[in-house]
């Protein structure tokens, strides 16, 4: 899974890259938590966080920890996420990944595989704390291997001007409801369009964002005990319709080279009328264009569907090394980032939705449309089948190359699910 946060945010922290490439390479030991000779212990935490939140702010949610903790040290290694990426999976092969390290959900399959991150659940029960309190969490074999500590969900954007002007009155709510404001969107003009799908292969969580969140939506999913279940009445119905929107032209030109920050700008140029996106793009947007009127909404859900809507999100999540010698000291550090109080003021920095699901971000300095998505996010589920399979960055790939047949004409919705289910199972049985 390519999640997360958000691409254009990680680009912000680029130009830091070298200096702390070196910084986390450097200090990445596996057995790294040094002993003082008075007993403190002092555990590196490599993450990515750090790079994308206000200058200072991540400091102090630590020194809070070290001041209530004086026996316990947090030695920060900060880097944007490509640069952590990078350097947790070499450390991960080689058994030397920092104490506590910032996880992606697409990278703990095969760090457990490797044996490279520790067992959370026994630490859990170890410390006797209360797993009832966490949204989700991210487990193999019943194991849990990664807590998702703040949750960036994608809820349907919407540019109510351009709604008001293709004369339709309410924000779209059910599939039928999408594809009618989408042609009228359409017909109004200017080579406006109501939908923007990115589909580049070269970055392919178009399809984890953008496509299986019409499925999951519904209550759906590309999944069966854990194995591809992709030729699935409701899978074939998302695929579908996706290409009824095709078929309808009301997708905007260059989708099967569109990648997310061309959907974002195109949106925000009220070139689309409606996209899929990460709710950390709001302030980007308001930013570049703060006359753009638009709001955000649940994903629509098919015709007559009454259950709870999932809602597709990333995470920043955190898991502890296997190798470290202090498990202990270093659960207790995630316990304290996900306590109700800290949990809150971590998503409120970062304009994401808490990990505890006791926590709630404080709104009061922020956009309205947070406030207003963390309702849809309450109501709803985040859902996101990505999280946790392996290679789940090529299995988008594969079923992303299928669906650009479909939508170019050269395969049928049944044949390209029947190919994907076999590529998929090449992988995940």
């Amino acid at each position: 899974m390519t999640t997360r946060a958000t691409r254009l945010k990680r680009l912000i922290g680029a130009v830091t890259v070298a200096a702390t490439v070196a910084a986390v390479a450097a200090c990445g030991s596996g057995d790294s938590g040094d002993t003082a000779a008075d007993g403190t212990v002092t555990l590196e935490f490599a993450q990515w966080w750090g790079a994308e939140l206000p200058a200072g702010d991540f400091d102090k949610i630590i020194n809070d920890f070290t001041a209530q903790n004086p026996n316990i040290k947090i030695k920060l290694l900060s880097a944007p996420y490509a640069s952590t990426k990078q350097q947790l999976v070499t450390g991960a092969a080689s058994k030397t990944l920092p104490d506590v390290v910032g996880l992606d959900g697409a990278w703990v399959n095969d760090f457990a595989k490797q044996g490279a991150i520790a067992d959370m659940s026994k630490l859990m029960t170890d410390a006797s704390y209360d797993p009832s309190q966490l949204a989700s969490q991210i487990q193999l074999d019943g194991k849990t291997y990664m807590i998702p500590v703040v949750n960036f969900v994608y809820p349907l954007f919407v540019n109510k001007d351009l709604l008001t002007k293709a004369g339709v009155a309410d924000v779209p709510a059910t599939r039928s409801e999408f594809l009618d404001a989408a042609k009228k969107i359409s017909a109004t003009g200017d080579n406006v369009k109501g939908w923007a799908l990115p589909l580049d292969t070269a970055v392919p969580n178009g399809i984890q964002n953008d496509v299986m969140s019409w499925l999951w939506a519904s209550g759906g999913s590309m999944l069966t005990d854990g194995k591809p279940n992709l030729t699935s009445p409701q899978v074939k119905s998302t695929v579908e319709y996706v290409k009824s929107l095709n078929d309808a032209g009301v997708i905007a030109p260059g989708s099967l080279t569109m990648k997310e920050q061309d959907k974002v700008e195109k949106f925000s140029n009220g070139q689309v009328g409606m996209m899929i996106d990460s709710l950390a793009h709001i302030n980007l947007i308001k930013k570049n264009k703060p006359d753009l009127n638009f709001e955000v909404a649940a994903l629509p859900a098919e015709d007559g569907y009454t259950g709870k809507r999932g809602i597709p999100y990333a995470s920043w999540g955190i898991g502890i090394s296997n190798s470290t010698k202090h498990k202990a000291e270093a659960f207790k550090f995630v316990s304290y980032l996900m306590s109700q109080e800290t949990n809150a003021k971590l998503s409120t920095i970062a304009n994401g939705f808490p990990g505890n699901k006791n926590a709630e971000p404080d709104f009061s300095d922020s956009d309205p449309l947070f406030k207003a998505a963390f309702d849809i996010y309450k109501q709803g589920y985040p859902a996101n089948e990505f999280v946790g399979l392996p290679k789940a960055e090529d299995l988008m790939r594969s079923f992303d190359e299928q669906l650009q047949l479909v939508l170019t004409g050269k395969q049928s919705v049944d044949d390209a699910l029947a190919k994907s289910q076999e590529s998929w199972s090449s992988v995940i049985g």
